[in-house]
């Protein structure tokens, strides 16, 4: 088939690769469209992550009750874990998201089982040092120069906490698998379950066991398990799973290479920006007062992460968006996915500051009554806020990039914005200028606004064509060594095997 034919794309309708409409701004109509294929991931998946965030809020709030040393132990442990664990963890698992998403729109479907089985096991193989390092972090927490009776507590959490890296292994990657074929809402539906179960959970463990924070890390822990089992009979009596059931076998041990080059980066992508939240935390244990300027960052960290789940949603929506149509050859829809998400993530940053300088005096109080801790985060949380207008859209960016299978471009993004930028800020406004803990915050602000400018930078230039035959590329090298699992699929998609113009598969 000659790459000059219209016939190279699944029918005559789809979009040409020459294409015009690659270089034109989208009509209002494509805009509206996008918005509401978009939303139909989005929307559920923002909706699961306000859930998932309420069981966060139920932790901070327990461990507020049970005092301000528990609540600064338990913020020192929960950052420690988000370094050296949990963001490992979420980084790798998606690097299995523009596999899925790509094969998906390419109907290749046995390759998403099979990628489902071989990231869980590079997640169990990962969680396992990871493990080692929470069970002995009182020691590295002492090398830091962190407060000894902080570190013990932090101890305390951390080790209830180890159960769950076993329990994410598979709760990350059974979100992607499900999310990249377009089924969200049973997931918005099972974590609602999941959640009202954690409210009794510590109140069992924190109250009536006296457990202290290593109940609240153990239903933490018990909260994902019960996810993962309803996730499980879902996808088991459901019958989603039918289409892309591939046995265990040894192929699952063999053609790690292209999973191994997208998780690797991408988890350095991930770890970046979230170790400088967590570096954050650390930094605050060395200014006066670390009880107080620890526990307000924990508690500034839970307002990022209830603003971040709008944006990172969208993020997670456009990727899917963007390889399930570059797995569809479909580039110009992939260019106005891009696009339309760029937009929506610059309004989602206006609205993130309005809410951040809204709350501010009121903020704190939900968890706790301290003068010096409300203090601290009513005088940084409009810099919080200054901070989403670069935010929202470089986590949108970083989902267009997933879509592209281009994880090593955000990790670079994010390697300058965070550490090039942002942390030499921080140092200098927060301890040289003496700006103490609100400096800090600034030199947040620096690194968000760097990061925004180079991932639009990014974007603008991509090359959509191209981004069609590295999709092609990417499914056939992910399919090589699994012998007869994978879909016998050709270098092209054959009329009778495309996905038809009716509208993109999106299943709730």
């Amino acid at each position: 088939m000659r790459t000059s034919d219209k016939t190279l794309l699944p029918n005559a309708h789809n979009d040409d690769v020459h294409d015009p409409s690659l270089r034109a701004f989208p009509s209002l109509s494509q805009g509206i469209e996008e918005v509401k294929e978009i939303g139909k991931l989005s929307g559920p998946t923002a909706v699961t992550g306000l859930i998932l965030y309420s069981r966060a809020m139920i932790s901070m709030v327990f461990l507020g009750y049970l005092g301000e040393l528990e609540l600064a132990g338990g913020s020192l442990s929960i950052g420690v874990a988000n370094i050296t664990g949990y963001s490992v963890i979420s980084g790798l698992a998606m690097g299995m998201e523009p596999i899925c998403g790509q094969a998906f729109g390419a109907k290749q479907m046995k390759l998403l089982g099979l990628t489902l089985q071989r990231t869980i096991l590079l997640l169990l193989t990962a969680s396992f040092p990871i493990s080692l390092i929470w069970v002995n972090m009182k020691r590295i927490l002492l090398w830091c120069n962190q407060d000894e009776e902080i570190s013990t507590m932090a101890q305390n959490f951390i080790v209830f906490a180890v159960p769950d890296l076993f329990v994410l292994s598979f709760l990350h990657p059974l979100r992607i698998y499900l999310r990249t074929q377009g089924i969200t809402l049973p997931v918005t539906y099972l974590s609602s379950v999941s959640v009202l179960l954690h409210v009794p959970l510590n109140l069992i463990l924190v109250r009536y066991l006296k457990m202290g924070v290593g109940g609240i890390a153990l239903a933490m822990a018990l909260t994902n398990l019960n996810l993962v089992l309803l996730m499980g009979f879902y996808v088991y009596f459901s019958g989603v799973y039918k289409p892309s059931w591939v046995a265990p076998s040894m192929d699952c041990l063999r053609g790690w290479t292209t999973l191994l080059s997208l998780a690797v980066p991408t988890c350095i992508s991930v770890c970046l920006e979230w170790w400088w939240y967590e570096i954050m935390i650390m930094l605050s244990g060395l200014l006066p007062n670390p009880t107080a300027t620890i526990s307000s960052m924990g508690i500034l960290i839970q307002t990022t992460s209830l603003v971040y789940v709008f944006p990172s949603s969208l993020s997670l929506g456009v990727s899917t968006r963007v390889s399930n149509e570059l797995g569809a050859r479909r580039p110009a829809r992939a260019r106005v996915s891009a696009i339309v998400s760029m937009v929506a993530a610059a309004a989602l940053g206006v609205i993130a500051m309005g809410f951040t300088v809204a709350i501010r005096k009121r903020w704190g109080r939900l968890f706790t009554s301290d003068a010096e801790i409300l203090k601290l985060t009513a005088a940084a949380l409009p810099i919080v806020g200054l901070c989403e207008l670069g935010n929202c859209p470089q986590t949108t960016g970083c989902g267009v990039l997933r879509g592209t299978a281009r994880p090593t471009l955000g990790a670079n993004i994010n390697l300058g914005s965070f550490y090039l930028v942002g942390m030499p800020v921080a140092l200098l406004t927060g301890f040289v200028f003496k700006l103490g803990f609100p400096g800090l915050w600034l030199g947040l602000l620096a690194a968000q606004g760097c990061c925004a400018a180079m991932m639009t930078a990014a974007l603008y230039r991509i090359d959509w064509t191209a981004q069609v035959e590295r999709a092609k590329e990417l499914c056939r090298d992910s399919s090589s060594g699994a012998g007869k699992t994978t879909d016998d699929a050709p270098d092209v998609i054959d009329n009778e095997l495309a996905i038809t113009e009716t509208e993109p598969l999106i299943k709730n």
